[in-house]
């Protein structure tokens, strides 16, 4: 493809998104965020306007585009005012399936997925007591004649209630018994609408977000053998593959947030007017919004660069992980600064800074904390000795 028709594709890209998030203003998103609500009317759009089958090859009924164009879509919403995290994890989580599954599993599955049919919203690795240290996870599956059986409980599962499938990070072989930590893990899909209520209980978690999360109790839920994902053992090389792709689609909600933050508050400081002059004319109010667009342009351009390894196969660790840690902190600094230029306006929910003020908070600790990335880059990039 050439370089012009890349960038024909992604303003067409651009402009859809842009006019199906007009069907769902401020308003809508506000109103859910009162009620704690999902948005089902928006996950169906995008779903029938196949942007949620983006990384599904055309084969089996999705748009096959790739991480590049994946990361536009969902920038888009969330520069809209929406909130993607409703839907993202259907596009970060496809990798392991893709990548992974069985030609029966793809063949019964994607098409489903992508028409909408079957929602694939929930990933279950984290749990209470391993934290961000996946190889210390306690969830077991153990193989049981032509079925496993699986007891745990995972944490921070979000979407688990508006699922129909989940992907299921549970160790195959005890810990004690592998040569490193990071074996014995295996991927597992699961039918949650079979499962609610003969082995898996869900409770909601009541956050600061209108993020839909949840803790999953499994109770000796039976499932067929052919549930697993590749070979039994090899799930954290598994999800190492997918994690790239979760960065790169995180940065760019991050980025989408940084954008609107910058909208909005350079165009109050050219509306707003205190001591009969317009804030904006104040370099006190000016440059702060002027350096945080800065910031977020640049994130933007690291974000590129790490999706165009990803799509052509090359190593983008370091670039996927700066990425995320660039525009989280750039996102959070435009919303600090477009709290600051609205004043007390921003804490009025009528004006929906507060609202995107909680929820970029999130990206500095969540897919993975920002201090995280920082000993990654230490230790993976520049060499120095790990720090934990």
């Amino acid at each position: 493809m050439t370089t012009s028709q890349t960038n024909s594709l992604h303003d067409d890209l651009r402009q859809g998104v842009r006019q199906l998030c007009r069907r769902f203003p401020d308003a809508y998103w506000r109103d859910l965020d009162k009620q704690g609500a999902y948005p089902t009317d928006f996950v169906r759009a995008m779903t029938e306007a196949g942007y949620l089958g983006a990384l599904i090859p055309e084969q089996y009924g999705g748009v096959g585009v790739g991480i590049t164009e994946t990361s536009i879509i969902l920038e888009e919403v969330h520069r809209s005012g929406g909130n993607a995290a409703a839907c993202h994890a259907q596009m970060y989580i496809m990798g392991t399936l893709l990548r992974h599954g069985s030609e029966a599993q793809k063949a019964f599955y994607l098409p489903k997925i992508a028409s909408g049919e079957l929602r694939l919203q929930a990933f279950g690795v984290t749990e209470p007591d391993a934290g961000t240290d996946t190889t210390k996870i306690w969830t077991t599956a153990v193989r049981e004649n032509d079925h496993y059986r699986i007891r745990g409980q995972k944490i921070w599962t979000s979407r688990a209630q508006h699922s129909d499938l989940m992907l299921l990070l549970a160790r195959t072989t005890p810990v004690e018994k592998v040569a490193k930590r990071t074996h014995g893990l295996s991927i597992f899909l699961i039918d949650l609408r079979q499962a609610v209520g003969n082995g898996v209980v869900i409770e909601p978690i009541e956050t600061m977000i209108n993020h839909h999360t949840t803790q999953v109790f499994f109770d000796d839920l039976r499932i067929p053998h052919d549930s697993l994902i590749g070979e039994e053992g090899m799930g954290f090389r598994y999800i190492l593959d997918g994690m790239n792709a979760e960065r790169i689609l995180i940065a760019a909600e991050c980025i989408g947030d940084g954008y609107w933050f910058i909208d909005r508050a350079s165009g109050y400081a050219k509306e707003r007017v205190v001591f009969d002059r317009p804030i904006g004319q104040n370099q006190g109010v000016q440059f702060p919004i002027a350096q945080a667009y800065i910031h977020v342009r640049a994130a933007d351009l690291m974000r590129f660069e790490a999706a165009r390894l990803f799509d052509n196969g090359r190593s983008c660790g370091a670039e996927a992980n700066m990425a995320k840690l660039l525009a989280a902190d750039a996102s959070w600094e435009a919303a600090n600064v477009t709290l600051q230029t609205y004043g007390g306006f921003g804490f009025a929910k009528e004006y929906d800074v507060e609202r995107k003020f909680r929820e970029t908070r999130l990206y500095q600790i969540a897919p993975i904390s920002t201090n995280l990335i920082l000993s990654y880059i230490g230790q993976h990039v520049l060499g120095m000795p790990r720090s934990f």
